[in-house]
């Protein structure tokens, strides 16, 4: 009898239950989590105009950060201690709970975006709530949130705890054994399942699973996702026939404020990162520039020596 649409960019722990439960007893056809943000956050978010009956009575997308946006404020009625400091908007977290009637009739036009589309023309003929969720809560579909969002977990006290045995998280399970330190030092770290680490260096970072950093290498603030699969010795064979570098971080390779994505190849020696340079956003080939972080594609490869 209802429809539950959920986020899949996101990182944030709520219980359902009670989303739907304040669905149901409030009377709503439409019901929109919501978190509470400071302007500059409201600026690149949809957000939303309750009364304090937690009614929705109009929706903005992204209004930017010079917009008059006073009248869109939280009412003192929905104030707690955590939405005065400093957040006062209701930015639309993507997540909603429709009776099924409402989702048919919100279906039946020609409207294909639910942001900019389906939930503003909802809003006045259909009666859409807002539920206030006061949690943590970080939008991770942009390269910088995403990367600020991996970092802040190696901290000592993180934002986001994956460590609560009342809430646990749950995650594919892929049957790999132990990640395995070579006379290594790590520092404000977290390693994924199936990685072999050997006289490595690696500060505040985040290492995927089956993730191979050979001797020498040294990480500092990256991001690195690790590996689909591990590379037989008949491959890296092959690969050295080839020249081609076997999957992972090579002996000696130094990677500083840095994302690696999936399966990628990075050869001896190579320096990425290193200089501190405000670097230009863009394509470059074989690596990318996204809000001044260094972003090493999937499936990627950088010979020997390569320098960024």
């Amino acid at each position: 009898s209802h429809y539950l649409i959920l986020s899949g960019d996101q990182l944030y722990r709520m219980d359902l239950q009670e989303l739907l439960k304040q669905h149901k007893e409030s009377g709503a056809e439409v019901t929109i989590a919501c978190t509470a943000v400071t302007r500059e956050d409201a600026s690149q978010l949809g957000i939303l105009k309750a009364n304090k009956k937690n009614e929705i009575t109009e929706f903005l997308e992204k209004p930017g950060p010079v917009k008059d946006i006073n009248d869109f404020k939280i009412p003192s009625e929905l104030l707690t201690d955590r939405r005065t400091k400093g957040k006062e908007y209701l930015a639309s977290m993507g997540i909603y709970v429709f009776d099924a009637a409402a989702m048919e009739a919100s279906l039946d036009n020609e409207y294909t975006d639910f942001g900019k589309e389906i939930i503003p023309s909802l809003i006045g003929k259909k009666k859409v709530n807002a539920y206030i969720y006061d949690g943590y809560w970080e939008d991770i579909g942009t390269i910088k949130n995403f990367y600020e969002a991996n970092l802040d977990l190696t901290s000592l006290t993180p934002k986001f705890d994956f460590y609560d045995e009342k809430a646990p998280i749950y995650t594919h399970m892929r049957n790999l054994p132990p990640s395995k330190m070579n006379f290594s030092n790590m520092n404000q770290s977290i390693a994924a399942e199936g990685c072999i680490i050997t006289n490595a260096s690696i500060s505040n970072s985040i290492v995927g699973i089956r993730t191979i950093i050979e001797s020498g290498a040294s990480l500092n603030g990256v991001v690195c996702m690790g590996a689909d699969y591990y590379e037989s010795e008949e491959q890296k064979r092959q690969n050295a026939e080839a020249r081609l570098p076997d999957i992972g971080i090579g002996k000696g390779t130094i990677v500083k404020g840095a994302i690696i994505d999936k399966n990628a190849r990075i050869g001896e020696g190579c320096r990425i990162g290193i200089d501190d340079l405000n670097r230009t956003d863009g394509d470059y080939g074989h690596y990318h520039i996204v809000d001044g972080i260094i972003v090493i594609p999937k499936n990627a490869v950088l010979y020997p020596g390569t320098v960024i």
